[in-house]
């Protein structure tokens, strides 16, 4: 399958852009609203529905449009989005975030369609973290050489989908309790 490779060789490039502001769209949207942003930006922007603009207009248009095509092709294969997610994550975590506060896993909204955490920003943002994306670091924490017993609990770095904030999202390691691991 050449395409796939095609299309997991542009996830790395792409972790730099945000492929779903491309879209207009958020890192919790189903595969359906993606596909639905994807075809009215796609309709808007076709070279072919541009008609008569000038050249400058015309390659504008073929840009945004190459440029929504190629957010698609990678936000629309699962495992490719999921490559992309974590890279995405990776790079933000590497970025001095201002942390506003610390909150708990427990304290946060579970959207159960999404398998996605979120918490209300003081800006009207989000903060949201994926059900995967706690799995995973819980497994890198489980991984690690760490004294984890001594420690009661972890945390991720959560930022705003819409200001420059971040949370500490904290969890319990190994509490039975908690909704990631009671979904397993």
């Amino acid at each position: 399958m050449a395409g796939d490779n095609n299309v997991c060789s542009g996830v790395s490039e792409a972790a730099e852009k945000d492929l779903y502001a491309v879209l207009g769209a958020s890192p919790s949207d189903s595969f359906h609203e993606l596909r639905h942003r994807y075809q009215k930006l796609a309709l808007q922007c076709h070279p072919d529905r541009l008609g008569d603009v000038c050249d400058s207009e015309a390659e504008s248009g073929m840009r945004m449009f190459l440029e929504i095509d190629a957010a698609w092709r990678i936000l629309s294969d699962h495992s490719a989005r999921r490559q992309y997610d974590q890279e995405r994550r990776a790079q933000q975590l590497k970025q001095d975030w201002l942390v506003d506060s610390t909150v708990s896993v427990e304290d946060m909204t579970w959207n159960e369609e999404g398998c996605v955490y979120t918490y209300c920003c003081r800006c009207g943002g989000q903060f949201s973290i994926t059900q995967e994306e706690m799995e995973a670091e819980m497994q890198w924490r489980q991984g690690a050489n760490e004294e984890e017993e001594a420690v009661e609990g972890h945390h991720v770095v959560v930022c705003c989908n819409t200001c420059s904030l971040s949370v500490y999202v904290t969890y319990p390691l190994h509490s039975k309790a908690s909704r990631f691991q009671a979904l397993n």
